[in-house]
């Protein structure tokens, strides 16, 4: 499956992203895929900032086995 994506980008921007082959087909999927990663690490460590403010004991080693292991089977199941 593909999607057809149409930017419109100010004059200058545009030639410069050009001269940098950065509107290809290719260049803009990597462009995204570094974004989606970066968003995706940036709401880990949110998500470690929060765990760590709540106050509540540290799980045990096999709390955690356990959370992964129903982590897995969640994603496996979508």
């Amino acid at each position: 499956m593909s999607t057809e994506l149409k930017l419109t980008l100010p004059d200058n921007l545009a030639r410069e992203a050009e001269a940098s082959g950065l509107l290809t087909p290719e260049a803009i999927e990597a462009l995204l895929r570094e974004e989606i990663r970066r968003r995706r690490v940036d709401q880990l460590f949110s998500a470690a900032d929060r765990l760590a403010n709540l106050n509540e004991p540290s799980l045990t080693e096999s709390e955690v086995e356990a959370e992964i292991e129903a982590a897995r089977r969640s994603r496996r199941a979508s």
